[in-house]
C-alpha cells in the first residue's frame, strides 16, 4: 500500500464524517486489514500484510433506512474523483488514480438484476450474496478524530474464505485466501480461536461447507485443524 493511498483513504473518511454518512457505512474488502492493526494493537502480521488493490469497498446494509441526502460523486469531485461505470447494467464506481471506490448492499432472496439505486447517495449499489454475514457481527474503530465501522476479523476472514472460491480472476481469489490466513492466525495469536469457533457455528449449514473447501484451498492444514475439529 502506498502512503498516497492511505492518506487519500482516510481524506475519504473525513468528507463522509462531515457529510453526516460514515456512521451508516461498514467498509468491507481487503482495506480492513490496514485498519484491523488498531483493532489488534500490535500485531506484525497485519503490517506486514501487502495490501494490493485501489478497491474500498463500502457496505450498506439497508439502503431503506439511510437518512442521509448527499450527492458522494460531487462530495468527491474536488479530490479527483469521476464517475465510471462497469458492467452493461453501469454500476457506478469512483475512480481515482490511487483508489477505486465502489458500493454495496446484501442480496436478498433471489436477488435482483442489475444496480440498487442509493437515491440519497447519488450512487448505486452491487447487491452480492454472503454480506449480510459481515453485518452480523461489527466493530468500530477510532482513526484520528472519527469513528470507522468494520466487520468483526472473524467474520471478515470467514467471509473471505468464501468470497475467495466465487472469483473469476485467480489473483483476487490469491488476495481473499491470504487476507484470511492473516488474520484467522492473528485472531488465534490473540486468543480469539473460540470466537472463530463461535462465528463458524453460527453460519449457515451451507456457509459452514463453503468456509471448510476454503481452508483446504489455502494448503494450511494446521490453520485449518484449528479451526474445524473433524
Amino acid at each position: 500500500m502506498e502512503k498516497s493511498q492511505y492518506n487519500l483513504c482516510i481524506q475519504i473518511f473525513k468528507k463522509f464524517e462531515q457529510a453526516g454518512v460514515l456512521s451508516q457505512l461498514i467498509l468491507i474488502g481487503s482495506w480492513c486489514v490496514v485498519f484491523y492493526e488498531d483493532y489488534f494493537k500490535n500485531s506484525t502480521a497485519l503490517r506486514n500484510f501487502a495490501l494490493r488493490t485501489r478497491d474500498v469497498d463500502f457496505l450498506i446494509e439497508n439502503p431503506a433506512k439511510m437518512r442521509v441526502n448527499v450527492n458522494i460523486p460531487d462530495l468527491l469531485k474536488d479530490m479527483g474523483f469521476v464517475v465510471s461505470y462497469s458492467g452493461r447494467q453501469g454500476y457506478m464506481k469512483l475512480s481515482h488514480t490511487d483508489l477505486i471506490l465502489e458500493f454495496l448492499v446484501p442480496e436478498k432472496g433471489r436477488g435482483v438484476d442489475g444496480p440498487v439505486d442509493l437515491p440519497g447517495l447519488g450512487m448505486n449499489a452491487v447487491a452480492l450474496r454472503y454480506l449480510n454475514f459481515l453485518t452480523e457481527n461489527t466493530i468500530q474503530i477510532k482513526v484520528e478524530d472519527f469513528i470507522i465501522t468494520l466487520p468483526h476479523p472473524a467474520n471478515f476472514a470467514l467471509h473471505k474464505l468464501i468470497i475467495g472460491q466465487r472469483r473469476i480472476k485467480q489473483d483476487k481469489a490469491a488476495k481473499d485466501m491470504d487476507a484470511a490466513v492473516c488474520v484467522l492466525k492473528t485472531l488465534i495469536a490473540n486468543n480469539q480461536l473460540t470466537l472463530i469457533h463461535d462465528v463458524f457455528n453460527k453460519a449457515p449449514v451451507k456457509w459452514q461447507k463453503k468456509i471448510i473447501e476454503g481452508l483446504k484451498l489455502t494448503g494450511d492444514r494446521e490453520l485449518t485443524l484449528q479451526i474445524i475439529k473433524f
